[in-house]
């Protein structure tokens, strides 16, 4: 939100696909209300928020249903040597009446590279596949009027195969799409792949992603490992957690190095739980030296504590 933007009075801050935003960012909006209650929303938490959640200072919902008549998506890992495979499978699905998502990864820094990538490789696809079958590509430097009209002829199933960068990533609903091969899969982080998974499976059909990678890691194959064995983004979290590391609890870092000396946050995390809590029984008993010393501050703090949920 802009500077300028003033609420009368900000009660409740609900922030969506909160993975994608900064810790500055949030911060930010928050500091327009007096202690606002925070709703964060995420398929796949980013480490910070999910420690916080371990370490006790969020309060959790998980909604882990699938909704009515939708199968869980079937992973597989594999190199590029299975490209022809894939390539034969989407064939399949595409004759079935079904319709496939290419994704690929922006090759560097530039958007230029990532949106020269996209077209060669569905010009490519051109080649390889039949004639009948229609490929079209969506990357975000196109125009918005053409991106819209790229989007509608697969929603409205002209178009057979969507050859894109990440721009597709939320908000893409096409519940006939049953197949999506992400390109170079190890360059992604584990939300995000999560999140481009989640463009398919959204239809009564079987649902198949196909995560390539290009070159091997230790790490990348770990990633993709995790992801092609779990449909669940709050578990992908929680591996992503141990991956990467929580962040700082008290600075912009969202992942990164671990802070405790003794303690690992993850698995020490029922430890911590009760250490929150019997630190906050104590800091407010009335009966304790802490409180008698520091009678302002805890009042000042419970209030606090009392009007703001997270």
């Amino acid at each position: 939100l802009q500077d300028n933007v003033e609420f009368s009075d900000l009660a409740l801050v609900i922030t969506d696909e909160q993975h994608r935003f900064g810790v500055r960012q949030r911060e930010k909006l928050m500091e327009k209300g007096e202690a606002p209650h925070v709703l964060a929303m995420s398929a796949t938490p980013i480490p910070r928020t999910l420690a916080l959640v371990l370490y006790g200072d969020m309060d959790l919902s998980i909604m882990d249903e699938l909704p009515a008549n939708r199968l869980p998506i079937k992973n597989c890992v594999v190199g590029t040597d299975y490209r022809p495979q894939a390539y034969r499978f989407m064939k399949d699905q595409i004759e079935k009446g079904r319709q496939v998502y290419i994704i690929c990864p922006m090759v560097e820094e530039k958007e230029e590279v990532a949106l020269e990538s996209v077209v060669m490789y569905s010009e490519q696809l051109k080649e390889i596949f039949p004639a009948g079958i229609t490929i079209e590509c969506l990357h975000g430097k196109m125009k918005p009027k053409e991106k819209n009209e790229v989007m509608q002829r697969f929603i409205e199933g002209t178009t057979d195969i969507l050859v894109s960068t990440t721009v597709i990533e939320v908000g893409i609903d096409v519940p006939n799409a049953t197949v999506m091969m992400i390109e170079n899969a190890e360059r992604f982080g584990l939300a995000q792949l999560h999140q481009l998974r989640g463009r398919v499976g959204r239809g009564k059909e079987q649902s198949y992603c196909i995560l390539m990678y290009g070159k091997e890691s230790k790490e990348g194959k770990e990633r993709l490992s995790i992801l092609a064995g779990s449909n669940d983004g709050f578990e992908i979290a929680r591996e992503d957690l141990k991956l990467r590391g929580q962040g700082d609890f008290f600075g912009v870092m969202q992942s990164g190095d671990k802070l405790f000396s003794l303690a690992d946050i993850y698995e020490d995390a029922p430890v911590l739980k009760a250490a929150n809590e019997e630190a906050k029984n104590y800091a407010f008993d009335e009966v304790t030296m802490f409180y008698k010393k520091n009678r302002r501050l805890v009042e000042k703090l419970n209030s606090y504590m009392g009007n703001v949920s997270l």
